[in-house]
């Protein structure tokens, strides 16, 4: 009994001390003033991250039960500690003082974990934290600390569940990347579902479109993002089906329907992949963080507004963390919602996102990524990625679009790759406005460059495009992308329909093999090689013309209704220039082409020859058709002058000839039409047009001189015998036609070729016409049959002697 009672004693002592012990610890943590820890605290923390630490305020420390937790553990009491006015020092050269600053800090710790060495923080309260970023153009940054190392791991983990801010301030000075923001970052007052967000989004975005591509382009924009979503859907629930094909006549018919629209919300926040269909997520992202900014960002103005999940959600890697952003950027406006997967590491995006601007190319100063001048334009579609070092890859997929008033429809993917990255894509326009393509080679309005920003201005007497190409950018990035354009919206008077190209840039060489456009029926195909790795650029272009019908080539031209010939023809020419006008006045190499087989209006022939008793014969009483046998055209360039080695027309009534030059330098023309009369005509003024003038202002006319003389004949036998003046208005019959035949088979026989850019064509080369022909000349060199073979064209080969049929009309 008396060591029983001995023992309850001690234990009943040891009780009382440890008791005593914790009242005289509480007393001490509430009475004891924790400043006077604060000199140790700043020591501590200064010496830990290489930077002066200091708590200028009060720093307390006390009790609290805490939030959430039921049992026993709700007895627990946890410490908070709370610390005012603390300063994180910036290094020397900095512009500001401190690299941080806070009001206040407060946050409670979990007691038991730490017996297992965790330092578990449910929440960390910021009041009005403001943080300076700073980098220079030598690399040196503020955001990167000297941390003192330490000799082995530490056991302690720290667990931080959310954080919870008020009006949080963030500015970045970056003179590397020209950038000078300030962000504010506010906790929202309640969380905001990724859905409502996306909502809100789409109706914003779509209002700003309206703004850049008017009310019309806008609802045109709806209908194709309704129909391309419809289309995906389609494709979703029927895998096998052609997913492009049934995109492309949904879009078709949206772009007449103009229906509304509504896009499909990123996968990632259904838990959907892409083209997957999988039950969605029992709960969806969710913002908790809004921001705004402003700035410069390249000397661009710099604004906008988002929002964020929150810090909650960065703790799992794997789920997805919501991100919402509205951002313009000088003339850019980018917006997108959707998620960012382990955003620390950047591991994968999955956004819904708007582009809109007044240029495409204007993108390559914020993405790098090089795209031709555009009219304004706005985008919206869905951006997948993935993060990899060295080799990221982006998908802007099944994107609809608005460039001026062309629609545009299809799929970019950008692959980042050692040496450059690279751009694929298939682009389709199923309607296309001609006047869209003339900011691709700077053929557009004065007026319209301003609006796009291009300081260049295009001459009031030049007609060829005078605007730099950006060489300088075609070594940024290698690209093979494919572009349809379904059906071109133009002038009535232009008889192009269609349009095909694809485009492969690598290492700055820019090529389209082919560009072709279909015309008149027929089509005119392009090779085309720009080397813009070399100053100044180097070009090289053989265009081929197949089966264009004359009907067709004027279609406005109610005299050319009844024509039913066909023209075909081949251009090889080089060229040195960083312009398309420089390109055109240094070009070399040969122009042909051969009409054959077809008829043609009487009254356009005879108006050419003006033969005046016709031209108004047919005025009063109507219209025939004459029979053509051939036209043939055969040009020389050199240095950017054409000129004519054969230019002549032969039909059952007469042959026209054509002499002289062009010259593409200073875009002037020097022409001699001269009619030679087969049959008997009255009243015909047989005397030779001209073509004067440039490109800008051209002047038709009759050669005054040879006119004279014949009008003073008239005159002179007019005061002799009134019916005697008719006799110089008479031609005599001449009766020597071209030689068709010789003519096709020569053209057939020899195709056009060109020497390498910056070198003029060596010896002549062309077709003669035979002595005694009007329009020949006896000085001009014949051409022997060249037994080079005839290179293939988009799989069809060049007209040679073995191919004279595409050389027939219909």
């Amino acid at each position: 009994m008396t060591i029983g009672k001995t023992i309850g004693k001690t234990l009943a002592w040891l009780i009382a001390a440890l008791l005593i012990l914790i009242a005289v610890l509480v007393i001490f943590i509430l009475t004891f003033d924790w400043n006077r820890a604060r000199p140790y605290v700043n020591e501590k923390v200064s010496e830990a991250i290489g930077r002066p630490f200091a708590i200028e305020g009060d720093l307390k420390v006390g009790w609290r039960h805490p939030v959430g937790e039921t049992g026993w553990r709700a007895w627990v009491l946890w410490p908070r500690f709370s610390a005012q006015n603390i300063t994180i020092a910036n290094p020397d050269w900095t512009r500001q003082k401190h690299f941080a600053t806070l009001d206040e800090i407060d946050f409670q710790v979990k007691v038991l974990p730490l017996l297992a060495h965790d330092i578990v923080i449910p929440a960390i309260n910021l009041v009005n934290p403001s943080v300076d970023l700073e980098r220079l153009l030598d690399g040196r940054n503020n955001w990167t600390f000297k941390l003192k190392s330490s000799a082995q791991p530490s056991e302690w983990k720290l667990d931080l569940h959310d954080i919870q801010l008020n009006k949080g301030m963030i500015a970045l000075s970056d003179q590397q990347k020209k950038i000078d923001m300030q962000a504010v970052v506010d906790t929202l007052g309640q969380p905001i579902p990724i859905g409502e967000a996306l909502k809100q989004q789409q109706e914003a975005s779509r209002k700003s479109s309206a703004e850049v591509v008017g009310q019309r382009g806008a609802k045109q924009l709806t209908a194709q993002a309704k129909a391309a979503s419809g289309a995906s859907a389609a494709s979703a629930v029927a895998p096998g089906a052609p997913a492009s094909g049934a995109s492309t006549t949904a879009s078709e018919a949206a772009a007449t329907a103009g229906a509304g629209a509504s896009p499909a919300v990123p996968a990632s926040s259904t838990g959907a992949s892409a083209g997957t269909a999988v039950a969605p997520r029992q709960t969806a992202p969710q913002y908790g963080i809004g921001w705004t900014v402003k700035g410069t960002y390249n000397r661009s103005t710099v604004s906008g507004s988002g929002k964020l999940g929150g810090v909650l959600a960065l703790q799992d890697r794997s789920r997805p963390f919501p991100v919402q952003a509205d951002v313009k950027a000088g003339d850019l406006r980018i917006a997108l919602v959707g998620t960012v997967t382990d955003p620390a590491h950047l591991a994968a995006v999955d956004l819904r996102l708007w582009l809109q601007g007044t240029s495409l190319d204007h993108l390559y100063d914020l993405t790098g990524i090089t795209l031709p001048e555009t009219p304004p334009y706005a985008t919206e579609g869905h951006l997948i990625g993935t993060f990899k070092q060295g080799a990221s890859v982006f998908r802007y997929e099944n994107f609809t679009g608005r460039v001026g008033g062309s629609d545009l429809n299809g799929t970019l993917v950008y692959t980042q790759r050692p040496t450059r990255p690279l751009l694929e894509g298939t682009l389709v326009s199923n309607l296309l406005q001609f006047k869209d393509l003339a900011p691709v080679i700077g053929a557009d309005s004065n007026a319209s460059k301003k609006k796009r920003g291009d300081t260049a201005r295009q001459p009031s007497n030049k007609a060829l495009p005078t605007e730099q190409f950006k060489t300088d950018r075609w070594k940024a990035i290698d690209a093979n992308v494919k572009f349809t354009g379904r059906r071109i919206i133009k002038d009535p008077a232009l008889p192009i329909t269609d349009l095909y190209t694809h485009l492969v840039m690598t290492d700055g060489v820019l090529s389209m093999e082919p560009l072709k456009f279909g015309v008149a029926g027929g089509s005119l195909a392009s090779d085309i090689h720009l080397d813009g790795s070399t100053t100044p650029l180097k070009g090289r272009f053989s265009t081929q013309a197949r089966h264009l019908k004359l009907k067709q080539l004027l279609p406005t031209a109610k005299t050319m209704q009844s024509a039913l010939g066909e023209i075909n023809g081949d251009a090889e020419l080089s060229a040195t220039g960083n312009s398309p006008a420089a390109l055109a006045s240094t070009s070399n190499g040969e122009v042909k082409m051969l009409v054959t087989d077809g008829t043609i209006s009487l009254l356009l022939m005879e108006a050419a020859g003006l033969n005046v008793a016709n031209v108004v014969y047919e005025k009063l009483f109507g219209d025939h058709d004459v029979q053509i046998n051939c036209a043939a055209a055969d040009f020389v360039v050199t240095d950017g002058v054409l000129d004519s080695r054969v230019f002549a027309l032969d039909t059952q009534d007469a042959v026209i000839n054509v002499d002289g030059k062009v010259n593409m330098k200073d875009e002037s023309m020097d022409l001699g039409v001269h009619p030679h009369t087969k049959g008997f005509r009255v009243f015909t003024l047989r005397s030779p047009l001209y073509v004067k003038g440039t490109f800008k202002d051209p002047h038709v006319g009759v050669n005054a001189a040879a006119l004279a003389v014949r009008g003073g004949a008239m005159i002179g036998l007019g005061l002799i015998n009134p019916f005697a003046a008719l006799i110089p208005l008479i031609a005599p019959s001449n009766n020597k036609p071209l030689p068709c035949q010789q003519l096709m088979t020569a053209m057939q026989a020899e195709h056009p070729t060109a020497p390498p850019p910056g070198q003029r064509e060596k010896g002549g080369k062309g077709v003669k016409l035979p002595a005694g022909t009007p329009g020949a000349s006896d000085a001009a060199p014949a051409s022997a049959p060249s037994k080079k073979p005839a290179a293939p064209v988009n799989g069809a080969s060049l007209p040679g002697p073995a191919h004279a049929a595409d050389y027939k009309g219909s």
